[in-house]
């Protein structure tokens, strides 16, 4: 049996994309133009060099659910985070009747929270057990004013991005221990028009809900190059 260990973060709204990794008629698509389902995925390309554990953050609707459905029904142990316990416990029960037996679990996240993102590390220090894959996928987009994290980052570039940024690096440890293990960052295609702003990082001096958000993006895309 496959195992695996794996974590996301975040629910999207690319429709598309959610169909095209669930592998599955929904209506009447047909097949995605990939070719490949989410299974199909895990089981080429990862199954080889898997074993262990998976974690999916921010999971519970959109891509990020898409995802954890499809992993955990190729066989992965999936742990859902995200900052909603009622959508959790929803996308758990939605997986559970489409994939009996799935071994999902929920995680409480909050990536605009540095101490929400040490508590969530924290957990998993704790297991100690070795970390497959960190898909980090929440995110915020567009807001229509400046916002600010817990820490007094701009909600975007702190959720986006500095959340994410730090989820990866408090869990590090559990990646390396891993056979082969993978970071996956769900970034847009926004990032091509964004520009990472040094004198105004934190949109003090002005703010712009679109360019916030391309920055954010672009830096997540950047920071692991």
């Amino acid at each position: 049996m496959l195992m695996g260990r794996l974590a996301v973060g975040g629910a999207g709204d690319r429709r598309q994309r959610a169909q095209q990794l669930r592998g599955r008629k929904a209506a009447n698509p047909g097949q995605s133009s990939g070719g490949l389902s989410a299974a199909d995925i895990w089981d080429r390309r990862w199954r080889p060099v898997l074993d262990g554990r998976a974690r999916l953050g921010g999971a519970t609707g959109g891509l990020g659910f898409e995802t954890a459905l499809g992993l955990s029904s190729a066989g992965a142990e999936v742990i859902l985070a995200g900052r909603d316990g009622r959508k959790g416990k929803l996308a758990l029960e939605r997986i559970a009747r489409a994939a009996p037996g799935a071994n999902v679990r929920f995680g409480a996240l909050d990536l605009a929270s540095l101490q929400s993102v040490r508590a969530f590390a924290g957990t998993l220090m704790v297991e100690n057990k070795p970390l497959d894959i960190l898909i980090n996928n929440a995110g915020v987009m567009d807001l229509p004013s400046r916002v600010l994290t817990a820490d007094g980052f701009e909600m975007q570039f702190g959720t986006n991005h500095l959340g994410h940024f730090a989820l990866t690096g408090l869990v590090l440890p559990l990646l390396r221990r891993a056979r082969s293990s993978r970071v996956v960052n769900v970034s847009s295609m926004a990032h091509r028009g964004g520009k990472i702003e040094f004198d105004n990082l934190q949109a003090e001096r002005r703010y712009r809900g679109w360019n916030a958000y391309q920055q954010s993006k672009l830096a997540k895309s950047i920071v692991y190059l």
